[in-house]
């Protein structure tokens, strides 16, 4: 076993997904380069329904024999395992550096009734198991049984639910609030996914307190299949590390079209991330700001600030002319914050009715609008969009998963999402709002 933190200094709590993510990530990783003994293995539980914070970190290996003691000894000796905590005959909790794991194991033939018990949440998979004894079934325990107890294949997760009489529900719509009477009628969403992404909107350089130039970050969109990037750096007087002065604007524009010169198969925006002042103002003057791309803007104020008074900062902001995009507007830390208590409803009346579209963002530091506040947002016919918020580039693609996994979860389709459409939809949409102002 590894070594170097003493596993009784290791608390199980709650964390970010982020950080779930990445000790999941690590450990299959680790046990893919052991060759354990498993077919397949895959994060499941809260990491898989892209939930803001993570209880429990588990995964679920499909073993091709009954072999289970032998991959479970496998498990005990890969290096990020510090000490065992509780084992059975076919799961192992384990300490780890970054915090607690789980592995499950299950055979082929259960393997979709296995993802579905794992990945939860526990309410949807309780509906499921009343279901499934309504047509004659038991679903327990990872296993979907005959009357008799013998087991029913069960091998994908299409397949327990056609078992079940219904069509397949996403990992990010099992909540058991209502997706299995959306189901029954045949009211699914059809989701947006990282397919439909053709660019991201929300990015950072060294321009401001990204850690990558802009050559860097263009270079990884086109290493993803991005059509566009917008690099939006923090305007002068934003709480980061650096900003952008007023004065940088034109030499950063001089860099972006130098790279545009170089660069082919990808396009470029000048955008920026502008602050909303006190007094609902802008932090830069419309004459530096028409001349951005696209730009964004956003409240970094402290969290117990009166929501009433955000709330009109926010409805300034989306009244301007020039303004295209409020960026994580609940401002929330997953794990530390709700965020600030807004009147959504206020703001997705004036973002719809102005062309302002609202922001899934996907930074571990933020994964907001999640859930019903993205659904909310759809349903009063606010435009959105799906950004990283990313300050390095080997973090594009993974933060853009975690923005489009949260807008799943607030049942996004494709038509709701502005970076969906091609780089000439997205400066029309901006041009539109520009002529009405």
């Amino acid at each position: 076993m590894g070594s170097g933190v003493c596993p009784s200094t290791l608390i199980s709590t709650r964390i970010t997904l982020g950080r779930a993510d990445m000790l999941a990530s690590s450990v299959i990783q680790e046990a893919r380069r052991a060759g354990i003994g498993v077919e397949a293995i895959t994060a499941v539980g809260s990491i898989r329904r892209f939930a803001p914070e993570i209880g429990d970190v588990a995964l679920l290996g499909v073993v091709p024999r009954p072999d289970h003691p032998h991959v479970l000894k496998a498990f005990r000796r890969l290096p990020l395992v510090l000490e065992v905590r509780t084992e059975s005959a076919s799961s192992i909790t384990a300490y780890t550096a970054l915090g607690l794991v789980t592995l499950h194991l299950t055979p082929p033939e259960q393997a979709g009734a296995a993802l579905v018990w794992y990945t939860g949440a526990r309410a949807h998979v309780s509906q499921l198991q009343t279901r499934a004894g309504r047509l004659g079934f038991q679903f327990q325990d990872g296993a979907m049984l005959h009357p008799t107890g013998t087991p029913a294949s069960c091998a994908s997760e299409e397949g327990l639910y056609a078992t079940l009489h219904l069509p397949f529900i996403a990992p990010e719509l099992r909540s058991g609030e209502r997706e299995i009477r959306a189901a029954e009628r045949g009211e699914l969403p059809r989701l947006v996914s990282q397919a439909h992404i053709r660019g991201d909107l929300h990015t950072h350089s060294t321009w401001s307190d990204g850690r990558d130039t802009i050559a860097d970050m263009v270079g990884a969109a086109k290493q993803l299949g991005y059509e566009y990037l917008a690099i939006t750096d923090h305007s002068g007087r934003a709480a980061a590390s650096r900003t952008l002065a007023a004065g940088d604007v034109s030499r950063q524009r001089d860099e972006i079209d130098a790279i545009r010169e170089s660069v082919r198969d990808i396009d470029v925006l000048h955008g920026i991330e502008v602050d909303i002042m006190k007094a609902g103002r802008l932090d830069f003057v419309d004459a530096v700001l028409e001349k951005f791309d696209i730009v964004l803007a956003s409240l970094h104020d402290p969290r117990s600030d009166d929501g009433a008074w955000l709330t009109e900062r926010y409805l300034r902001a989306i009244r301007h002319p020039l303004v295209n995009v409020i960026t994580h507007p609940a401002n929330r830390t997953p794990g530390r914050s709700s965020g600030y208590a807004l009147d959504f409803d206020r703001l997705f009346e004036a973002a719809a009715e102005t062309g302002t579209a609202m922001e899934i963002d996907g930074a571990p530091g933020h994964l907001d609008m999640d859930g019903d506040i993205a659904r909310r947002a759809a349903a009063a016919g606010v435009t959105t969009t799906i950004s990283s918020d990313c300050h390095r580039m080997d973090a594009l693609g993974r933060q853009m998963q975690f923005g489009v996994g949260t807008a799943r979860r607030g049942w996004i389709e494709p038509q709701h999402v502005l970076n969906t459409r091609a780089v000439s939809d997205v400066r029309a949409f901006v041009a539109h709002k520009r002529t009405r102002g």
